[in-house]
């Protein structure tokens, strides 16, 4: 059996803290079904937009456009040409700490249970059932210490080991990794979704509904796209 190459790009919104008062927190970014090295097409295009928009606005090309530093026309236009980019699909799971029944003991405990979740709510039913699939995952190495870096790929894998996929972690840090970036300004987008939607419709209509995925938690509310991707038999 053959097995398909997944490249999964994450982030999070929002702080996972017991403690803080922010009762919103996201984890998501995008994932790509590398045929003829979309990935590449993906990231080139985000650096080649986000240095337009950092010589325009005179900063360094070096310096890290976070998203909540960008206005909306910037956020618009990358999103609307990343999106049209096949086997590019943006997801995201939003959890609302307000209406857990329990406190969040261990940040990095719950992070990688949320992760699980994203893969079981947001991007396993859109693929393909019965095929083998390698996860490479790149996420933000700054709330992660040493001694927790392979927890989440040893985590994943047990998991889900009653299927045939593998998971591949690397961190990274951010400033250097626009696909890392791209993910900010997705997961970014969806949690701003529910703390000011006011503030960030302007984005969020222009995005289309047949390459994100949404889950609200808990409830397992689901928004965008519900039809699995068909990449399995195109010629």
């Amino acid at each position: 059996m053959i097995i398909i190459k997944i490249y999964v790009y994450l982030d999070e919104s929002g702080n996972i803290h017991q403690n803080s008062p922010t009762p919103l927190f996201a984890i998501g970014g995008y994932f790509v079904i590398d045929e003829a090295h979309h990935k590449d097409k993906i990231i080139q295009r985000y650096k080649k937009i986000n240095k337009k928009q950092k010589k325009k606005r005179q900063l360094p090309l070096d310096q890290e456009l976070k998203s909540r530093m960008m206005h909306d026309d910037e956020k618009i236009a990358l999103l609307s040409r990343i999106q049209k980019i096949d086997g590019f699909y943006g997801c995201a799971i939003l959890f609302d700490k307000s209406h857990m029944m329990k406190k969040i003991d261990r940040c990095n405990i719950f992070f990688n249970y949320g992760v699980k979740l994203l893969f079981h709510d947001c991007i396993l039913p859109l693929l393909p059932p019965h095929q083998s699939y390698e996860f490479i995952l790149s996420i933000d190495n700054r709330n992660v210490s040493v001694g927790d870096l392979k927890d989440l790929e040893k985590f994943l894998n047990t998991e889900f080991c009653y299927c045939d996929y593998s998971f591949q972690i690397t961190y990274y840090d951010s400033r250097y990794h626009y696909g890392i970036q791209l993910a900010d300004l997705i997961v970014n987008t969806f949690y701003l979704c529910s703390k000011n939607y006011p503030l960030i419709y302007p984005v969020l209509k222009i995005l289309d509904p047949t390459r994100f995925r949404l889950n609200i938690f808990p409830g397992h509310i689901r928004k965008g796209r519900t039809k699995k991707i068909n990449f399995i038999d195109k010629p």
